[in-house]
């Protein structure tokens, strides 16, 4: 009778793993390595357009998180862990922060002499210092017009980059058409912004 037990017990515990190996393979796709629910694709940098209250510390760590960044990124590149077009983001990404870094701080400048101005309307600065305060903010200006030439050569230089990887990436049989022309429509507005 045990052994007739254990057979049947044997048998049961044979046709379970049998029965689980069926539906393990059933339920995998054609595709080895696919979900069955791919993951949400997470953003990345989340929005390259300026603050509009312009706070200056925040970008201040905002620029110095991407020149982090893009310190090491060359050396990965030649390493292979990154493609030579994720160096070339983090360092337009380094020239946008310092741009829009640069036009906070003339804003800052701005709000500051119009309440100097005042100040100085109710007695309580000298004209000297609110002189001085003008040329700080010509200066600060200054510097915001070159960071913004910087920016729009950077970014054209980019895209003229990217629309040659593209044709590239075409004419090897990778790319696709529509790359390409969306490239060349992100170079002609770059440079019809310029003009």
């Amino acid at each position: 009778m045990a052994r007739a037990f254990a057979l049947l017990v044997t048998l049961f515990a044979l046709a379970m793993a049998l029965w689980a190996a069926d539906q393990s393979a059933e339920s995998k796709s054609e595709e080895p390595d696919s979900f069955d629910v791919e993951p949400p694709i997470l953003k990345q940098n989340v929005s390259d357009e300026p603050l509009p209250n312009g706070d200056v510390a925040r970008l201040e760590k905002q620029l110095q998180r991407a020149k982090q960044n893009a310190a090491g990124a060359e050396r990965l590149w030649k390493i292979g862990v990154l493609a030579k077009v994720e160096v070339e983001q983090r360092l337009l990404k380094v020239v946008r922060c310092e741009s829009d870094l640069a036009n906070a701080r003339v804003a800052r400048a701005k709000e500051e002499l119009v309440e100097k101005e005042a100040q100085l309307a109710s007695g309580e600065i000298t004209r000297d210092e609110l002189e001085s305060i003008k040329t700080a903010l010509a200066q600060l200006t200054e510097a915001a017009q070159a960071a913004s030439a910087k920016r729009e050569r950077a970014e054209l230089e980019f895209a003229e980059a990217n629309l040659r990887r593209e044709q590239k990436l075409l004419k090897l049989g990778v790319g696709q058409k529509a790359d390409v022309t969306r490239a060349e429509e992100k170079l002609a507005e770059l440079k019809g912004n310029k003009n």
